[in-house]
C-alpha cells in the first residue's frame, strides 16, 4: 500500500510539474499557435467544473479526469519544440522547488472550510427543524 501511495504522489508531482511546464511553454514566443491552443484547452478542461462525464457518475466521472488531462498534457508537450519544453521544465522545477510551503496558510484555509461547512450545516439543521 505504501508503494502505491508513493507512486500516486510521484505521478501527482509530475502532473503538477508538467502543468507548470505548459504554463511557461505557453508564454514562450517560440511555441506554435496550435500548441498554444491545445495547451489552453487542456488547462481550461482541467480547471473547468464541466466535464465530459460528470463527476457524480460512479468511477467514470473521475476516470475521464485521470485519462483526458494527462493525455492532453502529453500531447501538448509533444507539440511544443523540445528546446522550449526543456527550458520550461527547468523553470517549472525551479519554481516548484523554491515555492514556500506554508503549513500555517494551509491550516487557515482548512479552518475556513470547516467553519463554512459547520455554518452551512447549522443553517440546514435549523431550517429542517423549524
Amino acid at each position: 500500500m505504501a508503494g502505491l501511495i508513493r507512486s500516486w504522489r510521484a505521478a501527482a508531482h509530475r502532473l503538477k510539474r508538467d502543468a507548470y511546464t505548459l504554463y511557461f511553454a505557453y508564454r514562450d514566443p517560440r511555441t506554435p499557435w496550435y500548441a498554444r491552443a491545445l495547451t489552453a484547452l487542456v488547462v481550461a478542461y482541467a480547471l473547468s467544473p464541466i466535464d465530459l462525464i460528470p463527476d457524480f457518475v460512479l468511477v467514470l466521472g473521475y476516470l475521464d479526469d485521470l485519462v483526458i488531462v494527462p493525455l492532453g498534457v502529453a500531447l501538448a508537450i509533444k507539440m511544443i519544440p523540445p528546446a522550449v519544453i526543456e527550458q520550461a521544465r527547468n523553470r517549472a522545477e525551479t519554481e516548484l522547488a523554491s515555492r514556500p510551503r506554508s503549513w500555517i496558510g494551509a491550516a487557515i484555509i482548512v479552518a475556513a472550510w470547516l467553519v463554512t461547512a459547520t455554518l452551512i450545516g447549522l443553517a440546514v439543521a435549523r431550517r429542517l427543524s423549524g
